[in-house]
């Protein structure tokens, strides 16, 4: 979601951190953010760890992942 990610760059600092912190390219922060896609899911737990837990995976992808409490946000479906 486009304001999750925007979070996780506030929390970071910049484009540029987020994306060191998760081992992208800066282009990515950027294409999420300006184009309205999602992270992906294989990046979504990486990111809830570069911004200390204040962005969770669920912020990120409710269609993709449990809000926390209910299961310990795991994956809905694995293969998304």
């Amino acid at each position: 979601m486009h304001e999750a990610i925007m979070k996780a760059v506030q929390v970071c600092g910049s484009q540029s951190e987020l994306a060191r912190r998760i081992g992208v390219k800066q282009a990515h922060v950027w294409y999420w953010i300006h184009r309205g896609r999602k992270a992906p899911p294989e990046h979504c737990r990486a990111i809830e760890t570069a911004t200390g837990g204040v962005v969770s995976v669920y912020d990120l992808r409710p269609d993709v992942f449990e809000a926390p409490g209910s299961q310990g946000s795991r994956p809905i479906a694995e293969d998304r």
